[in-house]
């Protein structure tokens, strides 16, 4: 029996899920080490600006223990927001083969590496790239501190095809790099026989004052600059002074940028602002729009998982190229659009030609492709790299 260890702060429903299906493994045992022990019902995101607790298990179907955090200041938002004095002891009392870190900058999370660096495995799972990256002796310092930092890992389990340049920008060896797809429960946005998501959502949509015929732009996520829904909002008002047929917006979220989004949207009656939609109606939600688009210009945007879960509910998305998945998940003209993130021509031009059924075509093709993008796939390479023995370089 194999054992490993992950290492990470709080639950999440990206990671849960395939948590579960990992102990499911046979020959394989599994423990979690939370380290934000102050998050273990809820999660105040600073974002948002509210209390988050998700509406769907994430602590079941593994084992797991939250280790106490002893910071003043606890959270994932800094490197000394994750303080457990015990982490290690309590790893070495487990006695894993190997052991899966999530964010090396946190204080008890480094710690970890450099410590059982030489005794056991050291893998590391992160979602960076270099689509932010700038010139200058910052990027210079900054390359130089973290290759080496990575010199205390043994695998990357890199999500894409940017995560994989930036490891192996910063000294990380293609023998070491370990491809784990960047994934969602692909199933749970999937749609029944009798189609209950799409009438669920066709409902919603009749309720907001929305026609079949309607083209509706969906937008979810946080209301902040680094994801551009302002820049959105402006190039659909723009586009809908020269089209035929004007395009319907929903907003949905809470963040810094909710009152401006909603001065620029005043007396706008083709805008639609909605809250912050917990999990279970997520399936619903993404279909209440023809097309989502996420048009963020970073920095951070290292991946965009709300792109799997519109394109797992059968929705083309709208994306810039500073979003980290846009170069592995989306074909332009094929499953939906990709914008250069400052380029209002080039987002207008493709609002403009958006038709119903070119959309439903699209959306067919965005369900197929992300089939392949999914748990399972993340499950079989650490599988794999725990069941080939205790490797190192």
């Amino acid at each position: 029996m194999k054992k490993i260890a992950i290492i990470t702060t709080h639950p999440i429903q990206y990671y849960a899920p395939w948590f579960k299906l990992l102990a499911e493994r046979q020959n394989i045992k599994l423990k979690v080490f939370y380290t934000w022990s102050q998050a273990q019902d809820t999660v105040k995101d600073k974002t948002f600006g509210k209390t988050i607790a998700w509406d769907i298990p994430l602590l079941e179907g593994y084992e797991f223990e939250f280790v106490e955090n002893v910071s003043k200041d606890p959270g994932s938002h800094h490197k000394n927001g994750i303080d457990c004095p015990e982490l290690i002891s309590k790893i070495e009392t487990w006695n894993p083969g190997a052991i899966l870190v999530f964010g090396w900058y946190l204080k008890s999370h480094f710690k970890v590496m450099r410590y059982f660096k030489g005794k056991v495995p050291i893998w590391f799972r992160g979602d960076s790239t270099l689509l932010d990256e700038t010139s200058g002796v910052k990027t210079i310092l900054r390359r130089l501190y973290l290759t080496r930092v990575y010199q205390h890992i043994d695998k990357a389990f890199y999500v894409g095809a940017e995560n994989k340049r930036y490891f192996k920008a910063h000294g990380v060896k293609e023998r070491q790099l370990v491809f784990a797809p960047h994934a969602i429960d692909n199933s749970r946005f999937a749609d029944s026989e009798i189609n209950q998501y799409e009438i669920q959502a066709l409902e919603w949509r009749k309720e907001l004052g929305f026609s079949e015929d309607d083209i509706v732009i969906l937008f979810a996520g946080k209301f902040e600059s680094k994801k551009q829904p302002d820049f959105l909002l402006e190039a659909v008002q723009k586009v809908n002074l020269q089209r035929e047929t004007p395009l319907k917006l929903v907003l949905v979220g809470h963040g810094p940028l909710e009152n401006k989004l909603k001065d620029l949207a005043e007396n706008d009656r083709h805008v639609t602002f909605l809250p912050f939609q917990n999990q279970s109606k997520m399936p619903i939600l993404y279909r209440l729009g023809n097309i989502m688009c996420l048009p963020s210009k970073g920095p951070g945007e290292t991946w965009g998982l709300a792109v799997n879960e519109a394109m797992a509910s059968g929705r083309p998305v709208i994306v810039s190229n500073k979003v980290g998945c846009t170069s592995d998940l989306v074909k332009h003209g094929q499953n939906g659009y990709v914008f250069s993130y400052d380029n209002e021509k080039e987002i207008e031009n493709i609002l403009i030609e958006l038709n119903s059924e070119r959309l439903k075509e699209l959306g067919k093709h965005a369900e197929n492709y992300i089939r392949d993008w999914n748990f399972e796939k993340i499950v079989e390479a650490i599988a794999r790299e725990l069941l080939k023995g205790h490797e190192r370089r």
